[in-house]
């Protein structure tokens, strides 16, 4: 079809319409289905975004509080890339699409209005799991400006939290049990190791406000992500920086290597340690030794850690 003969249909609907999905397609074109619709019959990408369920799968799709629209691309397995409805999305100007964002994915569903992607800044990549609760991997997010409608206080909780914590790096309270997983994988289950993590980091911030020192975590944004870090604990007037982990296998004390050391880049510090729930084995000892990682584990009533540093001073 011609583009002459594409623009012969008048777009109708205006923000906050809503529409039967079918009925939609079967007057402007695009797919049926699917988050991503390009239409052949007339000039338009379709986009669908269902947040409630996109939330559980760590798709955070609406306003974000840079006033932009944040939309995931689709590819529900493997590392998402730049083709098809992806393509369609990034290239829709070049296209001479016009890009509208609708709220829904099936049945009756809600026209946002039309947006257009941020040219200065089109889109970024962030960690999702793969459908069905599947390995992590990278998705898209596209970055979309309004074009008929203004933009909205953020809603969902990605939004919301990032909203009210602006700052690159930034205190919490201990209570507040956000983790990674929150905003990346939060349909995950609390194993038993990530309770005992949790018990583990009572006990140990206990022990050390008993003794008068003030523990609290920290929020961190790097530069051009999204999706927040939490650190497990830290001490401020021991300059004590913590990552805690439920059992102690070798695939822990690495990682906890790796936290602390992204951590770390942000987080001012004199020491890093590795909270366990018991001794490790030597090997695992002289890996973290030789990362500059101290380990702390209980010991009766009391820790003891590798690093005196780590720890208050005897009384």
């Amino acid at each position: 079809m011609s583009e002459a003969a594409a623009t012969e249909i008048p777009w109708t609907l205006r923000p906050g319409d809503e529409i039967e999905r079918k009925k939609l397609h079967r007057t402007y074109g695009g797919r049926r289905q699917g988050g991503i619709g390009p239409s052949a019959k007339t000039p338009n990408v379709f986009v669908f975004t269902d947040p409630a369920a996109g939330e559980q799968h760590g798709y955070y799709d609406g306003w974000m509080p840079d006033s932009s629209f944040h939309y995931s691309g689709e590819g529900q397995r493997g590392d998402q890339s730049m083709k098809s409805g992806n393509a369609a999305i990034l290239n829709h100007r070049s296209d001479r699409r016009a890009l509208r964002v609708f709220k829904g994915a099936r049945g009756t569903v809600t026209y946002q209005g039309e947006f257009v992607v941020d040219a200065d800044n089109p889109w970024y990549t962030a960690d999702a799991p793969e459908t069905d609760g599947g390995p992590l991997r990278r998705v898209i997010i596209f970055r979309l400006l309004p074009v008929d409608t203004s933009p909205q206080a953020p809603t969902t909780s990605l939004g919301r939290f990032l909203e009210g914590h602006p700052e690159q790096v930034k205190q919490l309270p201990l209570e507040r049990h956000e983790t990674e997983s929150t905003f990346v994988s939060p349909s995950g289950e609390v194993y038993e190791a990530q309770r005992r993590e949790r018990l583990l980091i009572e006990d140990f911030t206990s022990y050390l406000n008993r003794r008068g020192h003030h523990c609290n975590r920290q929020t961190i944004r790097p530069p051009g992500e999204t999706r927040p870090l939490f650190t497990d604990v830290y001490v401020n007037d021991l300059g004590l920086l913590v990552e805690a982990k439920g059992s102690v296998t070798r695939e822990n004390v690495r990682m906890a290597i790796g936290q602390l050391a992204d951590y770390g880049r942000f987080v001012d510090h004199g020491v890093r340690a590795i909270l366990l729930p018991s001794k490790p084995r030597d090997d695992l000892l002289d890996l973290a030794n030789a990362q500059e990682c101290a380990v702390i584990w209980p010991e009766g009533e009391s820790f003891t850690s590798t690093d005196v540093r780590a720890l208050p001073r005897p009384e």
